[in-house]
């Protein structure tokens, strides 16, 4: 899962996404509403958690602007504001959910994981494949019934496997994914990632290396 923070409080935006790393997430962060929409447009994110009073470029042209550029892409107004006539409006503007400040950060989680299920539509709450059960919710793996302790970024690398259904995915794509924009994309994340990962799955291997073009379980 890869999601934005946009909001112009330094400190409300690192500490969201420090959260929400340790959660698995790839997360990028822009304190301004210009680099919000010039980040949207250049990254596929699932969620966009965007405040509605950014200086630059307000919260609600951000919305508008991704509501009609990226229609794939959820976003979760996160404001000051908590009246009813401000929710209503933010929904309006495109919003797919709405949380007022000050919130539980528990509950901002769970909000975003469930946008981001309906980025993907055919998506199932848990992810099975060969033996494997991920269920992300609840933030749990296992193998034929044997629990598996990941680390985030491992996690949140099988998760996108699974989310592949079989299909190859490249590590170009894994590092879209998995990863944010302060990653080197010429180093061997990925690869040594599926490494260890392969290695807390046990016996028979279930994720396949194709030679030139990925991985794919």
């Amino acid at each position: 899962m890869r999601v934005l923070v946009a909001e112009d409080e330094p400190r409300v935006a690192e500490a969201v996404a420090r959260g929400l790393r340790r959660e698995g997430a790839a997360v990028d962060v822009a304190l301004d509403g210009r680099t919000a929409l010039a980040k949207a447009r250049a990254f596929d994110y699932d969620v966009v958690v965007l405040d509605r009073n950014l200086p630059e470029m307000h919260g609600d042209e951000v919305c508008r602007a991704v509501n009609r550029d990226l229609p794939e892409t959820r976003i979760l107004m996160l404001t000051a504001y908590g009246e009813v006539n401000d929710l209503v409006a933010g929904l309006a503007l495109g919003a797919d959910d709405y949380v007022a400040k000050p919130f539980a950060f528990d509950e901002l989680v769970a909000r975003i994981r469930a946008l981001a299920r309906r980025a993907h539509t055919t998506r199932p709450a848990v992810l099975e494949r060969s033996g494997v059960r991920l269920d992300p919710s609840r933030h749990e793996v296992s193998r034929d019934g044997r629990a598996v302790e990941l680390a985030p970024k491992e996690f949140a690398v099988l998760e996108a496997l699974l989310e592949a259904d079989g299909d190859v995915v490249s590590a170009r794509r894994l590092l879209d994914r998995v990863w944010d924009e302060n990653i080197d994309t010429l180093s061997n994340t990925v690869r040594m990632t599926v490494m260890t990962l392969r290695k807390k799955l046990g016996q028979p291997a279930v994720i396949e290396t194709v030679r030139g073009a990925g991985y794919r379980i």
